[in-house]
């Protein structure tokens, strides 16, 4: 099975058709393939965040558990697992920021700010998909892998075949578009 993992691992099939069959069936073994799978890049995605190690692997757990519990609801034709599953995690970091901050979200002011946030960080995310689009497709895979999937510079490689400094140059080419299209200030 680990080598017909690492084959459908690279289109995203294996890992839709693992939360198929947690969805379906709640399949224990697939459910323990995509939480040694994802489990650290989703801790590393919200290290990146600025979460504190405890509460990113304790929002990693409760990605993952969301995952458990509402596989159901995964459609492989709007998303890969990995998007969705980033998505889960992104809101949790969200929510928990929220709740620190002690904003009450009922009253329609505070529901006006939450909007005009999450439309700030849609454009953002559009700016930089837009660069990203520009970029050669090595740069922009290597981006994708590292900051969206949160791989290793080394898994990276493994998977796309590029040499280790190939993958690190290319990266640091992709950032250096980015900051030149955003001024070196960043996003």
């Amino acid at each position: 099975m680990a080598d017909n993992a690492a084959k459908q691992e690279r289109n995203g099939e294996f890992w839709a058709d693992c939360v198929t069959r947690i969805a379906e069936s709640r399949d224990k073994d697939s459910f323990m393939l995509v939480f040694d799978h994802f489990s650290p890049r989703v801790n590393a995605y919200l290290l990146g965040q600025g979460a504190a190690s405890s509460i990113a692997e304790d929002l990693a757990q409760e990605a993952l558990l969301a995952l458990w519990n509402k596989a159901h609801l995964y459609h492989r034709e709007k998303a890969a697992v990995s998007t969705w599953l980033f998505r889960v995690a992104r809101n949790l970091w969200i929510d928990k920021l929220r709740k620190q901050r002690g904003i009450a979200y009922e009253t329609d002011d505070n529901l006006e700010e939450t909007v005009d946030a999450d439309v700030r960080l849609n454009a953002d995310g559009d700016r930089l998909k837009a660069v990203l689009d520009t970029l050669p497709v090595n740069q922009a895979q290597v981006v994708y892998k590292s900051y969206y999937e949160g791989k290793s510079h080394s898994e990276i490689a493994q998977e796309t075949g590029m040499p280790l400094g190939s993958v690190k140059s290319s990266l640091r080419l992709a950032i250096k578009a980015f900051r030149q299209h955003f001024g070196e200030g960043g996003v």
